[in-house]
C-alpha cells in the first residue's frame, strides 16, 4: 500500500501537482486550529470520521496527507468521501515516519501519491478517490457486526462502573446557575452543528433556553452571536474567549483524577466547578442538565444514528448511548425542534398586522370620490371639535357644537 523513499530525488517545487506549506500534527482537532487555506495538511488519523472532515474542510487546504490509513475496514467511517466531495485530495495510509520527516512549515508538492520537497521525494502514499473509497466502505460493512460486538461490551463494561452516576445521579455536582424547570440547548461542533443554530433561531429568541457549550460549542454559541451560559468539558479545544464571556465552567475530570483542563481555567483566574465522570463532555453536560432539573434539553450537533456513534470510533462513544437512555424522556435532537417548531405570533406583530391592514383599508377608500368627501367632512368635524375644547380652555363662548359625522340627507347622499 505503500513505500517510503527518503533517498530518492524526482522534480522540483514547480512540477506538477499541488503544493503548499505544510502543517503538521498527530492531533486533527489541533491541526485545524492554525491550518490555513493552501496549506498541506499532515495527519495521523486512523478512521477519519467526518466531524474532523469537515473542519478540515472548513480550512480549505491544498491536499491532506494521512500518515495512518483513513478506511481501516473496522466501521464504514464518513470522513474521507467527505473530503473528496469537497475537492480536496486525500494521500492514504503514507506510513507514520512520515510525521518524522516533514517539519511545521516545509514547502511541499504532492503528484501521484508522492510527497517531494525540493528535489527529493519523502514518500509516496495511496491516493484516495471515489472507486477506492466505495470499494473500502463496502469491505467495512462487511466487518460492522464485529463493530457493533464490541460496542455492546464497552457499554456493558461502562453500565457496571457508572450504574450509580446513571441510575440515581451520584456524583453531580452543585452550580450556580439555575436549570430547575428550564429549557436547555445543548451545543457541540458536531455534524451540521451551524445549520441546526441556525435553524433555532426562532426557538432560542422566543423561549431563552440555558445555553450550555461543550468544549469547541461554546465557540459555536458565540459565533451564532449568542453568549453560553454554562460551559463544559475537559477544555482541550475551547478557546480563552469562550472560558472568559462570564459563562460558569464546569471541568469534566475523569475517575481516576486527572482534569486536563483544570490548570489552564485556573490559569485565568476562573475557579471552575470539577465534574468527574467515565464517558464524554457530551454525556456529562446531558447528565448535568438532566440532574439539575431541566424540563426539555435540545442537542445540537450531537450523536444520533448507529453510524453516527460508530463514526467516532472510541469505544467511549458507548457511554453517550446509554446517557440518551439516561436523559430520554427529556432528550430532543435539533433536528426535530427545527422541523416541528413554528413560530409564535407576538402580541406586537399582531398590532402591526391590524395597523397595517387598516392602513390599507383607509387608502382604498380615499381613492374612491365618496371617500374623499367622507374625509373632507372628518376633516371638518375635528376641526369644530377642536374649537369648542379650545372654548372651554378660553372660557370664550363656543358657537353651537355639532357632532363630528354628517347628518344631513344632502351630505349622506353625497358619501353614499
Amino acid at each position: 500500500m505503500r513505500r517510503l523513499l527518503t533517498r530518492h530525488t524526482s522534480g522540483t517545487q514547480g512540477g506538477p501537482g499541488v503544493s503548499g506549506r505544510a502543517r503538521v500534527d498527530r492531533r486533527t482537532k489541533n491541526l485545524t486550529k492554525r491550518l490555513q487555506p493552501g496549506e498541506i495538511a499532515v495527519i495521523d488519523h486512523m478512521d477519519l470520521d467526518k466531524v474532523s472532515a469537515d473542519a478540515l474542510v472548513a480550512c480549505r487546504p491544498a491536499a491532506v496527507l494521512n500518515a495512518a490509513p483513513s478506511i481501516s475496514g473496522r466501521y464504514p467511517n464518513i470522513g474521507p468521501a467527505t473530503l473528496l466531495a469537497a475537492g480536496i485530495p486525500l494521500v492514504d495510509a503514507i506510513g507514520e515516519e512520515l510525521l518524522d520527516l516533514i517539519q511545521e512549515g516545509d514547502r511541499l508538492r504532492v503528484h501521484d501519491a508522492a510527497i517531494h520537497r525540493d528535489d527529493q521525494v519523502l514518500a509516496k502514499g495511496f491516493a484516495q478517490d471515489e472507486d477506492t473509497i466505495a470499494a473500502a466502505m463496502d469491505e467495512a460493512r462487511a466487518g460492522l457486526a464485529v463493530q457493533l460486538e464490541s460496542f455492546v461490551a464497552n457499554t456493558m463494561d461502562y453500565l457496571q462502573r457508572e450504574r450509580s452516576l446513571l441510575l440515581d445521579g451520584v456524583g453531580v455536582p452543585e452550580i450556580a446557575t439555575p436549570l430547575d424547570g428550564r429549557p436547555v440547548l445543548i451545543v457541540v461542533r458536531g455534524y451540521h452543528y451551524k445549520e441546526d443554530l441556525a435553524a433555532l433561531r426562532p426557538y432560542i429568541r422566543e423561549n431563552r433556553p440555558v445555553l450550555i457549550g461543550v468544549d469547541g460549542g461554546a465557540d459555536a454559541i458565540l459565533e451564532a452571536g449568542y453568549t453560553p451560559d454554562l460551559v463544559v468539558g475537559d477544555m482541550d479545544s475551547v478557546t480563552d474567549r469562550a472560558l472568559t464571556c462570564g459563562a460558569e465552567i464546569v471541568v469534566h475530570a475523569y475517575r481516576d483524577g486527572r482534569a486536563p483542563g483544570l490548570e489552564r481555567v485556573r490559569a485565568l483566574d476562573i475557579e471552575p466547578v470539577v465534574f468527574s465522570a467515565t464517558g464524554t463532555s457530551e454525556d456529562v453536560a446531558m447528565l448535568l442538565a438532566d440532574d439539575r432539573g431541566a424540563s426539555v434539553i435540545v442537542a445540537v450537533g450531537t450523536h444520533n444514528t448507529l453510524v453516527e456513534f460508530l463514526d467516532k470510533g472510541r469505544s467511549g462513544m458507548a457511554s453517550t448511548w446509554l446517557t440518551r437512555l439516561r436523559v430520554g424522556g427529556k432528550l430532543v435532537d435539533a433536528k426535530g425542534v427545527s422541523r416541528l417548531y413554528r413560530q409564535r405570533i407576538s402580541n406586537g406583530q399582531l398590532g402591526v398586522l391590524v395597523l397595517a391592514g387598516l392602513l390599507a383599508v383607509a387608502v382604498a377608500l380615499y381613492a374612491t370620490p365618496g371617500g374623499q368627501v367622507l374625509y373632507q367632512l372628518l376633516g371638518a368635524r375635528l376641526d369644530d371639535l377642536w374649537a369648542f375644547v379650545s372654548s372651554l380652555v378660553t372660557d370664550a363662548p363656543p358657537e353651537a357644537w355639532r357632532p363630528p359625522w354628517p347628518s344631513d340627507p344632502v351630505t349622506l347622499a353625497a358619501i353614499g
